[in-house]
């Protein structure tokens, strides 16, 4: 079997005194609808698991069905790669004895391994009181307060009910801080104007940390007879359902980092499209504790786990080798290439289609047969440097991003940057051009015969829409502009140039000191 350093390297972390073997988990959803398949998941290697959230009997639910389906939002994509689904499922529909059982169990056969336990009640002292010190005796490592299913339960009170007011999450939180003495982390909501006021209120009302974020609102499909997909019955009727995976990743990591941000030092469980060690890297570096996983493993399985960690080591590793400092994660910077393939020719200024293309390859053909192997120095045949200092742990990478991350006064505005096409490397497709054009500000030309684009710098504002439809990963990069800095084309002048405000500092809200003189 192959084994390397990497595979030495720790992954464990501790969030409220809990050690987790590995900081990926499942989230409680369809992965953990029962016992058996918590089972599973445990062997499997993932480090802790949420149940399927739960009531008391007098909640029990009934789903209906269809109720998860594909999404829609990266068009007729079919098979197991969907960058997000949208469900209409709500909690369990088994008992509440029936997942204390499971949680005693589980809690037997994998004592290293970390039991989320996660329960909704109504807006009820009692019910909260009872199912929390329920779980907690049957073995619970952590509680999770589910205030935020977007769909069903909030028309019974529960869920997105209670999640949107921040005295309700003060209030049932005060209510299990005085009744458990495990951790215990009530799950946000994104459908809501400002996610840290409800996770200010939490912790205000005793909780350990805060779950974010849960599913989003939305209606997926329409199809062009009007009817909805899922379409329950004969009637094909549809509600609002929480959308999921990578699609969300943006909102789920804004939430994360804006709470972390806000709220220093207090213990985040992320969720909302990680689908990757790279993917939960950046939730770490967002401020985050620990991972949970939903929409990836619908799309795999629980295998996927395995990959999860040893990216994740790797990538610990690899910020360990100062040789490397340039690599993005696994990544090595992108060396000049043409769709892949080393350059045998440079700034001849000769397209790659037609008539040019001839040219070029007689042109590589003379280079070929006077050059021998690729010498070893070759950046496509060298091998890195990788002396290793000492390895990060995953405690350590947490909230790094944070420091970087702020209001839009914090940016410096006179710092511009323009886009660099490189001759070389583009294919002459033409797509930066119609996009500057169309959706820009008219900076790129194209040469009728010759298909090439270029920047006028004067013109260009450093938007970045060519860098991000180009079809050539680093074709196009963005390089500071020369010369001293100047005011946008205003179209009609205006009476007088504002000035750019200097921001100090940032408070411990977040917000913005400005220095007014």
């Amino acid at each position: 079997m192959f084994y390397s350093p990497i595979d030495e390297v720790d992954i464990s972390v501790e969030m409220c005194g809990v050690k987790f073997e590995n900081p990926f988990g499942l989230a409680s959803a369809p992965p953990t609808t029962s016992g058996p398949m918590c089972r599973r998941a445990f062997e499997q290697g993932w480090g802790f698991i949420l149940t399927k959230t739960f009531g008391l009997d007098k909640d029990l639910v009934t789903n209906v069905s269809p109720r998860i389906v594909r999404g829609s939002t990266s068009g007729p994509i079919y098979g197991p790669n969907q960058g997000s689904f949208l469900n209409i499922e709500l909690i369990s529909e088994k008992s509440a004895a029936y997942w204390l059982q499971c949680i005693k169990e589980l809690k037997h056969d994998f004592p290293t391994k970390v039991i989320v336990a996660s329960i909704m009640c109504t807006y009820n002292k009692e019910d909260w009181i009872l199912l929390a010190k329920q779980c907690e005796d049957a073995g619970a490592d952590i509680l999770e307060l589910n205030l935020s299913c977007p769909h069903g339960m909030g028309e019974k009170g529960m869920g997105l009910a209670c999640g949107q007011d921040p005295d309700i999450v003060r209030t049932i939180c005060s209510w299990i801080s005085k009744t458990v003495k495990i951790p215990f982390f009530p799950k946000m909501t994104p459908n809501i104007t400002d996610i840290r006021a409800i996770a200010a209120a939490a912790k205000e009302g005793g909780a350990s940390g805060v779950t974010a974020t849960n599913t989003v609102s939305g209606l997926m499909h329409m199809k062009a007879d009007g009817t909805s997909w899922p379409a329950i019955g004969k009637e094909k009727r549809t509600t609002y359902g929480g959308m999921s995976g990578s699609a969300i990743r943006p909102i789920a990591l804004k939430a994360v980092s804006a709470i972390a941000n806000q709220l220093r030092g207090f213990p985040i469980m992320a969720t909302g499209g990680i689908e990757s060690a790279e993917t939960g890297l950046a939730f770490l570096n967002a401020g985050a504790s620990v991972l949970q996983v939903c929409s990836a493993v619908q799309n795999q399985d629980f295998t996927v786990v395995e990959d999860y960690c040893t990216g994740l080591r790797a990538l610990l590793y690899l910020k360990a080798a100062k040789s490397l400092k340039d690599w993005d994660g696994q990544s090595p910077p992108v060396e000049k290439h043409q769709k892949g393939k080393p350059l045998l020719l440079k700034d001849v200024g000769l397209p790659h289609f037609g008539k040019y293309r001839e040219e070029r390859t007689k042109l590589e053909k003379d280079v070929l047969a006077k050059s021998g192997p690729v010498p070893v120095e070759s950046v496509f045949a060298a091998r890195p440097d990788l002396t290793i200092s000492e390895i990060p742990t995953v405690q350590d990478v947490i909230g790094t991003a944070l420091p970087r991350i702020g209001p839009y006064v914090t940016l410096d505005n006179q710092q511009q940057k323009v886009a660099l096409i490189d001759d070389d490397m583009c294919i002459n497709c033409g797509k930066c051009y119609m996009t500057c054009n169309d959706s820009g500000y008219q900076a790129i030309s194209f040469n009728r015969d010759t298909h090439q684009p270029k920047v006028n710098e004067d013109d260009c504002t450093g938007c970045t829409l060519c860098y991000s439809v180009c079809p050539i990963p680093e074709c196009i990069q963005m390089v500071p502009r020369t010369g001293a800095w100047k005011p946008p084309k205003r179209g009609v002048p205006p009476q007088f140039e504002p000035g750019t405000p200097k921001v100090v500092r940032v408070d411990d809200q977040g917000y913005p000191i400005i220095d007014e003189n």
